[in-house]
C-alpha cells in the first residue's frame, strides 16, 4: 500500500502534518477521522520527486487547457462514457505534454480500480485542493457531471478575471520598457560619441547632460554590474516575498495605495466568494468550504480573516457575524449580502450573485485604472523625451554659437 504525506486539522482548528500508509485517500480520511482529525491534503510519498521532474521538464499546464479538459470530461461523463475511455480521449486531445502524461497516468490508475479524486491527488501541481475537493464531493454525491460543469465555469471566470487584470498592465509595461531602452541607448551610445565633439568645441554642457554622459561612461566600463545588480535585486525581492514577513509587508503596502487597494480588495473578495459559492453549491460543508477557500486567496489579511472566521464558525457563530470584524478589507455591502443569504437560506445563490457582481466591478475598475494610467504615461513619456532632447540640443546650440 502507498504511503501518504498528509495535512489535517484537529477539532480546535490546529494544523497537523504527518504520514500514514493507506490504500487510497478515502481510507486515509477514515483513519484520520478515527483519530479525530479532518484530512485536508494528501500526497503520495513517492510523488514528490515526480512532481519536481515534471515541473522542471514540462513547465506549467496552461489554465485554458485545464478548462477545456474539465468541460470535455463533464460532457463525456454526462453521455455515460466510462472514466477510462474519457481520459484516453482527453490524453489524445491534450496539447501540453505535462498534462498529456498526467492524463495517461490517471487513465491507467483508474483502470486499476482507483477513485478519480484519489488519482488526481497524485498531481498537486496540476489539480489544486479546490479542484480535488469538488471532484470528491461529485463522486460521493453522484453528481460528478454537474460538479465538473461548475468547476469549468469557476476556472473560466477566474481565468478571465486574471487575464483582464494582467491585460491592463501590458500597455504601461510596454511604454515604460521602451522608454528605458531608448534612454539607455541615448546615454550609452549617443551622448558619449557627442561628448568629445562638445569638449572640442568648448561648448557649455549643462549638468543634466554631464550626468547622462557620466552614466554612459560608467555603463560602458562596468556593464556587467548593470546586469548583475538588477538581477540580484529582483532575485532578493522575489526571495523576500516568499517569506512570511515579506509577504505581510507587500500585502500591507498594497492595501495602503489608494487605487491599488480597491483592486486588491475586490479581486480577493471575488475569488473568495466565487470559491465559497462553488463549494457550497457542490454540497461541501461550510467549514470545509472555508478551509479550502482559504487557500485560494493571495492576500495575507484575507487569509487571516477567513481562518479566524472558520475558528469562530466551529464554535457556532454565523459567517456574516464572523466577517463583521473585517469590514475594512471587504468591499461595502459584501457582508450585508452574505447575512441576507443566511437569513433566507440561499447562501450559495447569494454568494454566486455577489461573485458575479464583484468580478464585473473589478473588470470595470481595472479598465478605468488603465484609462487613468494612459495620460500619466503620456506626460511621463513627454517629459522624458524633452529631457533627452534638451540634453543633446542645448550643448549643440552652444557649439553652434561658438562656431558663429
Amino acid at each position: 500500500m502507498p504511503k501518504y504525506l498528509y495535512t489535517a486539522k484537529t477539532a480546535d482548528g490546529k494544523t497537523v502534518k504527518g504520514d500514514s500508509i493507506a490504500e487510497d485517500t478515502h481510507e486515509l480520511s477514515q483513519i484520520l477521522k478515527n483519530e479525530n482529525l479532518i484530512l485536508i491534503t494528501a500526497v503520495s510519498a513517492g510523488s514528490k520527486t515526480k512532481k519536481s521532474f515534471n515541473f522542471l521538464f514540462f513547465g506549467r499546464v496552461p489554465v485554458a487547457e485545464k478548462i477545456l479538459m474539465t468541460r470535455s470530461l463533464s460532457v463525456m461523463v454526462g453521455t455515460g462514457l466510462s472514466l477510462v475511455s474519457s481520459f484516453e480521449l482527453l490524453s489524445l486531445q491534450a496539447k501540453n505534454k505535462k498534462l498529456k502524461n498526467a492524463l495517461i497516468s490517471i487513465k491507467e490508475q483508474i483502470n486499476k480500480g482507483k477513485r478519480l479524486s484519489d488519482v488526481l491527488s497524485s498531481f498537486p501541481d496540476i489539480f489544486s485542493p479546490f479542484f480535488l475537493n469538488m471532484v470528491r464531493v461529485g463522486e460521493e454525491s453522484g453528481t460528478l457531471e454537474e460538479v465538473l460543469k461548475l468547476l469549468a465555469q469557476h476556472l473560466e471566470r477566474e481565468h478571465r478575471l486574471k487575464s483582464e487584470m494582467q491585460g491592463a498592465m501590458i500597455y504601461p509595461g510596454i511604454v515604460l520598457s521602451v522608454m528605458l531602452i531608448v534612454g539607455g541607448i541615448i546615454a550609452v551610445v549617443v551622448l558619449p560619441r557627442l561628448s568629445a565633439f562638445f569638449q572640442g568645441m568648448n561648448a557649455k554642457i549643462p549638468f543634466y547632460t554631464k550626468m547622462l554622459i557620466a552614466f554612459g561612461d560608467f555603463s560602458v566600463k562596468n556593464w556587467p554590474l548593470l546586469i548583475i545588480i538588477p538581477v540580484t535585486l529582483v532575485f532578493l525581492t522575489w526571495m523576500g516575498l516568499k517569506t512570511k514577513k515579506g509577504k505581510w509587508l507587500m500585502d500591507t503596502f498594497l492595501l495602503k495605495i489608494p487605487l491599488i487597494s480597491s483592486l486588491v480588495k475586490k479581486s480577493n473578495c471575488a475569488i473568495f466568494i466565487r470559491s465559497l459559492s462553488s463549494l457550497l453549491s457542490a454540497g461541501v460543508s461550510l467549514t470545509k468550504s472555508l478551509d479550502v477557500a482559504h487557500g485560494t486567496v493571495g492576500n495575507f489579511y484575507f487569509k487571516k480573516a477567513i481562518f479566524e472566521s472558520l475558528e469562530k464558525i466551529k464554535k457556532g457563530e454565523k459567517l456574516s457575524k464572523t466577517l463583521t470584524s473585517y469590514k475594512s478589507i471587504f468591499p461595502l455591502g459584501a457582508i450585508e449580502m452574505i447575512e441576507v443569504g443566511e437569513q433566507t437560506g440561499k447562501t450559495s445563490t447569494v454568494l454566486k450573485t455577489l461573485a458575479d457582481f464583484y468580478e464585473e466591478e473589478l473588470i470595470r475598475t481595472t479598465s478605468k485604472l488603465s484609462s487613468a494610467i494612459e495620460p500619466i504615461l503620456l506626460i511621463v513619456l513627454g517629459v522624458s523625451v524633452g529631457f533627452f532632447a534638451f540634453s543633446i540640443l542645448e550643448p549643440m546650440y552652444s557649439s553652434l554659437q561658438f562656431v558663429k
